[in-house]
């Protein structure tokens, strides 16, 4: 038996193991329901990632709809893409304009917040919407802007049993973090604003 034979035995005996794991494994995850779920952390991709779970939904012909906060008043691809191109779909709304240093007014902050949330409960109770995206909803609770506590009573006591909520925007709440189903924190490896590389259409926004 030559030697390439002997490895590519061992390899496909080694593959059936973790199959057999794996479908056994697999048997017991039978239930689904609509799950909260947080990208937060300082890397960059929370957003992006939340906008791709929006294309697979598009596929499965699931409604979505997206509150954005904060950074609302920016214009960015996704929002340019899904309102021209998916607006049956996908209900895009923008509560925000700009970031705090941007806008320096809290009050007005607050406000704007108060509208988004208001408006993504709406959303979020009815059952046509299998997936809502909040967008950077985390940099407002970070800000106090919302309380913690009321949405996460919200999404524990009136979110429809199969309606899936993404929350996203860095430094999350443990409070959020406790009462999310799935959670990913991005981290920040290398970025190359600290090179002195502005932020690029295509690439952040």
């Amino acid at each position: 038996m030559s030697e390439t034979t002997d490895q590519n035995d061992r390899h496909k005996a080694k593959m059936a193991k973790i199959k057999a794991a794996r479908d056994r494994m697999m048997a017991t995850k039978t239930e689904e329901k609509g799950l909260i779920m947080v990208h937060t952390g300082p890397g960059k991709g929370k957003s992006s990632s939340g906008f791709g779970m929006i294309m697979r939904c598009i596929a499965h012909e699931m409604p979505v709809a997206v509150v954005q906060f904060i950074k609302g008043a920016m214009a960015t691809g996704e929002r340019a893409f899904l309102e021209e191109h998916f607006a049956d779909e996908v209900k895009f709304h923008v509560s925000g304009e700009g970031f705090t240093w941007e806008t320096q007014d809290r009050e007005r902050d607050i406000a704007k917040a108060e509208a988004g949330w208001e408006l993504a409960k709406e959303l979020i109770r009815d059952p046509a919407n299998q997936f809502v995206m909040l967008d950077e909803i985390n940099i407002a609770l970070r800000n106090d802007y919302l309380d913690i506590d009321d949405v996460v009573d919200f999404l524990l006591s009136e979110k429809p049993e199969m309606t899936h909520v993404l929350l996203t925007g860095r430094n999350a709440k443990e409070e959020l973090i406790e009462a999310a189903d799935l959670v990913t924190e991005m981290t920040l490896l290398k970025h190359p604003f600290r090179d002195g590389i502005k932020a690029q259409a295509g690439v952040e926004f």
